[in-house]
């Protein structure tokens, strides 16, 4: 579900998402992380 919502956005869009969501969120980002390891390949 987070990959289809990122696919949305351009790349800047979706690195303004993930740093936002880690200052806000950070136990929620860690558990994406633990969830998704290659999440950053979805940044491309």
């Amino acid at each position: 579900m987070v990959q289809e919502l990122l696919s949305t956005l351009t790349s800047d869009e979706r690195w303004g998402v993930m740093v936002e969501f880690e200052e806000v969120c950070p136990d929620g980002f860690a558990q994406l992380v633990s969830a998704a390891p290659d999440w950053v390949a979805w940044m491309g």
